[in-house]
């Protein structure tokens, strides 16, 4: 929120995934399994999310866009989860001030393509930086 500069957060943390590592005792084990599971369930936790806004559904609005956000910190998706973030919180305003079914609508308009977007991008990162012999 009092970022300093414009700059946007990295699409992956690598420190998330080094501690992740750790955390697992593995070396790169991790990366074919939880990340892989990640990018593999991705497309899916798109689709409910695009699904519930645009059917105007608050409750699975929420409980989608959690998920997104949630399961993108854990692997260091740094600039989606921010997106997801940004998300929620829109639609927690808008749900007490807005006909919601209007509204989601609305959001799905704002947010779903920069989402799709950036989820792309941070497969791609993802699968470089979990790649056998990647640095970063």
């Amino acid at each position: 929120m009092g970022a300093s500069n414009d700059a946007p957060p990295p699409l992956v943390d690598q420190s998330v995934l080094d501690r992740l590592r750790e955390e697992l005792e593995e070396d790169e084990g991790y990366c074919k399994v939880f990340v892989g599971n990640f990018i593999e369930c991705l497309p899916q936790r798109i689709g409910r999310l695009r699904l519930a806004l645009t059917t105007g559904d608050l409750e699975g609005s929420v409980d989608a866009v959690l998920s997104l956000k949630t399961s993108s910190q854990m692997v260091g998706a740094e600039r989606l989860a921010g997106l997801a973030l940004d998300l929620e919180g829109e639609i927690r305003i808008e749900a007490h001030q807005a006909d919601i079914a209007v509204v989601l609508p609305q959001l799905a308009a704002m947010y779903l393509r920069p989402i799709k977007q950036c989820s792309r991008q941070t497969m791609h990162r993802l699968q470089a930086q979990c790649s056998p012999g990647a640095s970063r």
